[in-house]
């Protein structure tokens, strides 16, 4: 408690009731939670008496590993020790779901659609519903379906709130496919927080049970909440009212992902006696460029009246560069880059360019490789998109829940085994005429007794499959199960035959030995692994950016990211590219409301608050579109950082040096 100053001590020494923590940039805020968490078992609150949700798995780690650190033996948790509940919403969704989900119907060991499920499942719904992929693709619906969900709008509702042609389309499809997810015994991301909305709002024996669990919740990045998540909280904490939230409205980002900053803003009106501590201090960025955020931010009327404190010294005052056009601004800052490297001032690893777009980085990853400056660029494929992951785990899926058919169809001749597309086509119409799923038809000896010789081998060595993987689960381990799986459906040598190219033969097989790696750590962790739970966990892990930036971390190599993507991440020298109206603010808010362009705002502010050291912002005076260099506006924020918001046109004629 020593280390902590007068706000973060009030906030972590603050043990029951309501209480907001407006925790700004870099004001060891992690530290705060997990004191206070520490603090709250120390006072004799069980351990798994408290609930924590973040937004991240990878935050859910920290902070239990830090928790462990702070109270037990040895500096971590032993095995089988009471410890606080921490984990994200969408994974406490599933432990409740788990618990509860066939009073909403479904089975409990119900499937995780990632992504590419997802767009199986749209694509096949669209094709029942004669809908042609000009007027609405699946990415367009599935889009569609997140926003309405994250907004608790279900499939009853959707037809009154469309608008568009499209979402008109996405309304008469959303029925046919929630009813295709429930066929299937599968629940999409999405539906995490809906369903456990709709079964604490259906039934409220189980709202008072589960609420029942704990004396504490505490939740981080309030500001992030959407309105299932709001209101999934308030239910769990109406009663005892001990509920803690953590967050900064000025770093609220993810609007469009259905994020309501008036969760935060309101905190005080839905709970009166509320105790609000505000983290001020920061004790990341020099004073010079905290002056220019705390500039910038003020512009945004509704907010918590707040600012960040410099707990370091004034610093290196923040540039504005203005290039000829966008090529003159990637040699430029590549060139400077290139030139701080060689001089050794920095590591490769503590320089980003922030840019507002993924279409700009193309231009900087061309003057780096000129430059010979190694890079990273976070937004490349995902572990869990690549094609060999994609397979195993839609086995193991299947394998878990029998009725999952699109998990059942990507796999069922993959590798080959004499089950071509005419005879999956005719398993699927069989099943639809039936009313049963795909494989309950694979299982009746009579219903593919007319098969060709061939298919019904490959249907018996899928039947032996399931089997074998099952008892081996059972008898050995998860990870031998899917060692199994791997040598029963000989995917090693499909590997060897799709690619010659040997590395990436060998990089095919990494990821394969990293799947049966990380069923063996799962297993290491819980006291009691399932498939179910290891899918669980994978399913949400896949959606995440942790393990992307925690492979981006390991290399030495100049960061290229997104500012959505930086938040929570810190760099000593920071350069923000594409200051100009259009793209930072997006031209999508500059045509829309207020707050679309406070969201951007605040935007800015967070790739502003990055910055530990040196910051650069950049515009370019015009830029190519469609080939023709075309004039562009200096973006407003510029304006308003340089207190020339009120004389725009005075700002536009000046010449600032480089």
């Amino acid at each position: 408690m020593n280390g902590l100053n007068a706000p973060q001590k009030a906030a972590v020494e603050t043990l029951s009731g309501p209480l907001l923590v407006l925790a700004g940039a870099g004001s060891g805020k992690t530290r705060v939670v997990t004191f206070r968490i520490a603090n709250l078992i120390r006072h004799g609150t069980a351990p798994d008496r408290i609930l924590a949700v973040t937004f991240t798995n990878k935050a859910a780690g920290e902070m239990q590993e830090r928790i462990g650190s702070l109270i037990g033996k040895g500096g971590k948790f032993r095995k089988g020790q009471p410890r606080p509940v921490i984990g994200t919403f969408h994974s406490q969704c599933v432990r409740i779901l788990r618990r509860h989900a066939r009073r909403l119907e479904y089975p409990e060991q119900f499937a995780i659609y990632d992504r590419g499920d997802q767009e199986s499942l749209a694509r096949g719904v669209l094709r029942q519903l004669k809908l042609p992929t000009a007027a609405i693709r699946p990415g367009d619906l599935l889009s569609i379906l997140g926003t309405w969900k994250n907004a608790s709008i279900g499939p009853e509702q959707a037809l009154a709130v469309a608008r568009t042609d499209k979402e008109h389309l996405a309304a008469a499809a959303y029925r046919r496919y929630q009813e295709g997810l429930k066929a299937c015994g599968a629940m999409d991301f999405d539906d995490l927080l809906l369903n456990t909305e709709r079964l604490f709002a259906q039934h409220e024996d189980i709202r008072e049970h589960e609420a029942k669990r704990f004396d504490h919740v505490l939740v981080d990045e309030y500001q992030d909440t959407n309105g299932s998540q709001y209101r999934i909280i308030r239910a769990l904490a109406d009663g005892h009212r001990n509920l803690c939230v953590v967050g900064d409205d000025d770093q609220s980002i993810y609007g469009w992902r259905g994020a309501d900053v008036t969760h935060i803003l309101n905190f005080t009106k839905d709970w009166p006696d509320a105790k609000v501590v505000r983290l001020e201090h920061n004790y990341r960025s020099v004073g010079a460029i905290l002056t220019m955020a705390n500039t910038l931010i003020k512009y945004n009327t509704k907010r918590h009246d707040k600012q960040l404190i410099p707990a370091r010294p004034a610093g290196t005052r923040p540039r504005i560069l203005q290039m000829k056009d966008e090529t003159t601004e990637a040699e430029t800052i590549a060139g400077e880059i290139a030139r701080m490297l060689d001089r050794k001032h920095y590591e490769p690893r503590e320089v980003a360019i922030l840019f507002r777009t993924k279409e700009q980085p193309r231009l900087f990853e061309t003057e780096l490789r000129k430059a010979k400056v190694p890079y990273v660029l976070l937004g490349s494929q995902s572990f869990y998109d690549r094609r060999e992951i994609r397979d195993i785990l839609a086995y193991l899926k299947w394998i878990d829940q029998p009725d999952d058919e699109v998990s059942l169809l990507r796999i069922i001749n993959t590798p080959p085994r004499g089950l071509g597309a005419k005879t999956v086509q005719e398993i699927v119409r069989r099943a639809v005429a039936s009313g049963r799923s795909a494989w309950a038809v694979c299982s009746d000896a009579a219903a593919t007794e007319d098969l060709p010789p061939a298919a019904k081998r490959g249907i018996d060595s899928l039947r032996m499959l399931i089997s074998d993987v099952r008892m081996k689960a059972k008898t050995h381990s998860l990870a031998e199960s899917v060692r199994t799986l791997l040598e029963r459906t000989q995917y090693m040598d499909e590997v060897r035959r799709l690619y010659e190219n040997p590395d990436e033969r060998e990089a095919r097989s990494n990821s394969l030995q990293e799947v049966v790696n990380a069923v063996a750590a799962y297993e290491d962790r819980e006291s009691s692994p399932t498939l179910s739970d290891f899918l669980s966990e994978t399913a949400l892990a896949g959606r995440e950016m942790g393990s992307e930036k925690d492979k981006a971390a390991a290399r030495n190599a100049v960061w290229l990211l997104t500012l959505h993507a930086a938040k929570g991440l810190e760099f000593p020298v920071v350069y923000m590219v594409g200051m100009e109206e259009g793209i930072l603010p997006h031209h999508r808010s500059v045509a829309g409301e207020d707050e679309q362009i406070a969201e951007e705002r605040r935007l800015c502010y967070v790739g502003i608050t990055r910055a530990q050291e040196t910051l650069t912002l950049s515009m370019c005076l015009a830029r190519r579109k469609w080939g023709q260099l075309r004039p562009t506006t200096p973006s407003r924020f510029l304006y308003e950082i340089t207190g020339k918001a009120d004389n725009p046109n005075k700002y536009r004629k000046a010449k600032i040096s480089r």
